[in-house]
């Protein structure tokens, strides 16, 4: 506890610091990490779920412009060292063209720009990126061995990663400091903590070794945890005289080394050891989310406020207001794997960085209340206090123009089926869509039913929040609703869908999503309503869903269907 008071005095000493970045822990933060891209080129268990993540869109993700604004606003806030990671960052476009324009941050106060990088693709590119600013490198790798390589990140490319690290550790001489990260899992690679050590002996190299850590579907477990102290114990075998070295100031490495060897070895010990108290750390995604803890599940957006045209002062504000929130630590190892966060691959692909853990050793040497558990997931429309049902307010959203598509179908059976096909009727094929005409020579009791469930449609967008409680009164600015009519064999028997396709439309501060499928869902049982007499119990409803949706702080995105 002295030697952790001891780093926060030094920490204080050093230089004043800007209020909106300092919490409430009195812990100062001057390290921001900007995640570049969701995109990566290997597929890593423990930073990937097996099945990958869905992608955002493109328009989700900050632009060069807004990195470059994001970053110059916490330099001139005191941040010294910037960290780009991803995803793999080299696979972004325009990396070298980013890179060179956060170095012209230096005369604001940054001293270091950082990379983490899984070194596939990044031997050729390496030499011009510290010409435009590079100086701290971290590449992952966590086994010397090919085959393991190829089974813990599901790709080939060991000899690439070697070659970007012989790449790195020649341009030292340009001021290029490289650390090796690797994540130590019990029966997999902890065999090869002596052989990494190894390295050092000849390499100025910083071997990080890395605890695993639980991460949203990387299925992580206590059995697959290998402790900082089993680590010491292997490592100490074979180099008897491994002794620990002084750390600097906000360091989340303890570092450790073998005498007369030229690099050093470092331990991430998030899982058994903490680091909370100095704490520099903050992060921005790639959609331009601000994280203050990378376990935490609560992130604030800084893109929609810079795409509304904040101002530095409205987004410093939200700042000082996340940062404010910082919690002195966060849950222990039970309450992590199970809770709610991004995977890695959606934070930032570094598996060491982190805010903070609260325990003394690989078991929790308190009970589980001890620690702050992640919050659970909310019914936003239930008020947290009274647990009544209750509208949330949009006043503080910006007014945006929002649309959302939904979409659905109906099953007919033949008899009711051809009744809404035009007039005269095309001989079908099996599977032909026929994009529906009036059925103006049709005599229908009721009315073309088509026309009536368009109408009935539009009618029922606009009357959305007389019809589900809780949903605001909106001025819908446009409803399309068009049907298409597509012919198959439903059993064995004759018969067909009746498609529909929902297009709202508003300016306002929520989003269009239940007016799109309340439309939908009524055109369909107007349908129904419609064609019952003649279709009898055959009819099935179906696939009703939103397949797009655009404007809000969620971002723009369309499901494929």
């Amino acid at each position: 506890m002295s030697t952790q008071r001891s780093k926060i005095s030094h920490i204080d000493s050093t230089r004043p610091y800007s209020s909106p970045l300092t919490d409430t822990f009195n812990r100062h933060h001057t390290y921001l990490r900007i995640s570049l891209t969701e995109k990566c080129n290997l597929r890593c268990t423990y930073c990937m779920p097996e099945d990958g993540v869905e992608l955002q869109p493109a328009i989700n993700m900050l632009s060069d412009a807004e990195v470059l604004k994001i970053a110059t606003l916490f330099v001139n806030e005191g941040v010294n060292k910037i960290r780009v990671t991803g995803g793999e960052p080299t696979v972004r476009k325009g990396i070298m063209e980013l890179m060179a324009s956060l170095n012209t941050l230096r005369p604001k106060g940054l001293t270091q720009i950082g990379m983490t990088s899984n070194g596939i693709a990044l031997h050729r590119k390496l030499p011009e990126m510290v010409e435009n600013g590079l100086t701290h490198l971290n590449i992952s790798l966590d086994t010397l061995v090919p085959a393991k390589f190829t089974f813990i990140t599901r790709r080939q490319g060991h000899s690439a990663v070697m070659k970007s690290l012989e790449t790195a550790l020649a341009l030292r001489p340009k001021g290029l400091t490289t650390k090796l990260n690797v994540v130590v899992m019990r029966n997999f690679n902890e065999e090869e903590l002596v052989d990494f050590v190894e390295m050092t002996r000849e390499k100025e190299v910083e071997v990080r070794f890395i605890e695993y850590m639980p991460f949203s579907g990387n299925k992580w477990s206590h059995g697959k945890l290998f402790s900082y102290h089993d680590m010491l114990e292997t490592i100490r075998v074979k180099f008897p005289d491994f002794a620990k070295v002084e750390d600097d100031p906000n360091d989340t490495s303890k570092g450790w080394k073998v005498p007369g060897f030229k690099g050093k070895v470092g331990f991430i010990t998030s899982m058994t050891e903490h680091f909370c108290g100095t704490c520099n750390r903050l992060r921005i995604t790639a959609d331009g989310n601000l994280k203050v803890c990378l376990f935490g599940a609560s992130e604030v957006s800084l893109r929609d406020q810079i795409r509304a045209n904040a101002s530095d002062e409205e987004l410093l504000e939200t700042i000082r207001l996340a940062v404010g929130r910082k919690k002195a630590k966060h849950a222990g190892m039970a309450q992590l794997k199970d809770g709610l966060n991004r995977p890695m691959i959606l934070i930032g692909h570094q598996q060491h960085q982190h805010a903070s853990f609260h325990t003394s050793s690989s078991r929790p040497s308190s009970p589980a209340s001890s620690f702050d558990p992640l919050p659970p997931p909310t019914l936003t429309h239930m008020n947290p206090s009274t647990g009544l049902p209750r509208m949330v307010s949009i006043t503080p959203k910006a007014s945006t123009v929002r649309t959302a598509t939904a979409v659905g179908k109906i099953y007919l059976p033949e008899a009711a089926f051809s009744l809404l096909l035009p007039t005269p009727t095309p001989t079908p094929t099996s599977s032909s869509s026929l994009t529906t005409q009036p059925a103006s020579n049709k005599t229908n009791k009721k009315g073309d039913p088509l026309i009536v469930a368009q109408l009935a449609g539009i009618m029922a967008a606009k009357r959305t929040a007389d019809l589900i409680p809780l949903c605001h009164t909106l001025a819908l600015s446009g409803v399309e609703v068009d049907f298409e009519l597509e012919r198959e064999k439903e059993g064995g028997k004759e018969g067909g869908w009746v498609k529909v396709r929902v297009v709202t439309e508003c300016v306002g501060g929520t989003g269009v999503e239940m007016e799109a499928l309340t439309s939908a869902s009524v055109a369909l049982l107007t349908v129904w309503d419609m064609v019952k007499a003649v279709a009898g119990k055959e009819m099935i409803i179906e696939g009703l869903m939103v397949v797009k949706k655009s404007g809000g702080k969620s971002g723009d995105w369309e499901r494929e269907v």
